[in-house]
C-alpha cells in the first residue's frame, strides 16, 4: 500500500482485476486512493460496502490509524478469502479490518451471486442494474443484509463507501435510520439507472450530492446523483474535511 495509507502489504489477484497487479498500486484506482484520505478522519469508523479486495477499506485503516475502525462487507468468498489474509497481516499504525462475507441489500434474506466474466470486481447480484459485467461465469447464493441491520450489530460509521455494480438504490434504502441518525459521510457509484432513486433517498435524508470525481473546492451541490456520488449531511458547512 502507498506509504501515506501506512504502508504494508495486501493481497491481490487477477481475477478480481488486472490492474490490481501493477507495480505501483496508487494509479490502480487513483480516485479511490484520493477518496480515502479526503473523507476519512484519525479514529473514523469505516464501513466499505463491496469491498472486492479491500483497497479502500485498507487505505482507510491507513488514514484511520490504530483508534479507527472498518468493516469490509463482500459476498464474493473467494475475495472475502483475499480480504482476510489482508486483515491478518495488519500494521499496528493501522485500524484494524473486520472482514464480514455478506451482501448489502433492502432486505435479509438470500440472493444469487453472479460471478463475472470480466473479473470478480464486477460481481453482481441478480435483479441489479450492473452494465460492465462481461457475462456471468457462475452464480452462488449469498445472505443479504441490510444497512440498519448492521447499525444494530456495529458502531455507526462516519463513512461509508459503496459499490456494488447497480444494487446501490437498495443498499440506501435498507439504511434509512442509518442515514437519518449516523450521518456518515458517504462516496457511491451510481449506476444511470438508479440515479432518481438514489437523489430521492439523500435528498429525503437531508443530504446534498456532489460529484466526487471533481476536485473539492469545484464542487456545487448537484440536482442529481452522478456515477461518482459524493453525499454529505446539510447540516456540515463545505465539503472539505479537515484531518
Amino acid at each position: 500500500m502507498p506509504a501515506e495509507f501506512g504502508g504494508g502489504q495486501l493481497f491481490v489477484s487477477p481475477d478480481s482485476g488486472l490492474r490490481y497487479c501493477r507495480i505501483n498500486i496508487s494509479n490502480a484506482d487513483s480516485n479511490l486512493f484520493r477518496m480515502a484520505a479526503e473523507l476519512v478522519r484519525q479514529g473514523d469508523v469505516i464501513w466499505d460496502i463491496g469491498a472486492n479486495i479491500g483497497l479502500f477499506s485498507f487505505a482507510a485503516a491507513g488514514t484511520a490509524g490504530p483508534e479507527g475502525h472498518v468493516v469490509a462487507l463482500e459476498p464474493d468468498t473467494w475475495l472475502v478469502g483475499l480480504l482476510r489474509r489482508s486483515s491478518n497481516l495488519r500494521a499496528p499504525e493501522r485500524a484494524p479490518v473486520v472482514v464480514i462475507p455478506a451482501a448489502v441489500s433492502d432486505s435479509i434474506g438470500l440472493a444469487k451471486l453472479h460471478v463475472s466474466s470480466r473479473g470478480r470486481s464486477y460481481n453482481f447480484l441478480e435483479g441489479s442494474a450492473a452494465i460492465r459485467t462481461g457475462g456471468t461465469r457462475s452464480t452462488d447464493w449469498v445472505v443479504t443484509v441490510t444497512l440498519d441491520w448492521l447499525l444494530q450489530h456495529l458502531p455507526a460509521p462516519g463513512v461509508l463507501k459503496i459499490d456494488v455494480e447497480g444494487m446501490e438504490h437498495r443498499v440506501l434504502a435498507g439504511g434509512l435510520k442509518l442515514l437519518a441518525e449516523g450521518r456518515p459521510r458517504i462516496w457511491c457509484e451510481v449506476t444511470p439507472k438508479n440515479a432518481d432513486q438514489v437523489t430521492r433517498i439523500l435528498h429525503a435524508a437531508n443530504y446534498d450530492i456532489y460529484n466526487g470525481g471533481m476536485e473539492p473546492r469545484q464542487r456545487e451541490p448537484l440536482p442529481r446523483a452522478v456515477w461518482d456520488t459524493l453525499a454529505l449531511p446539510k447540516e456540515v458547512q463545505g465539503v472539505v474535511y479537515p484531518k
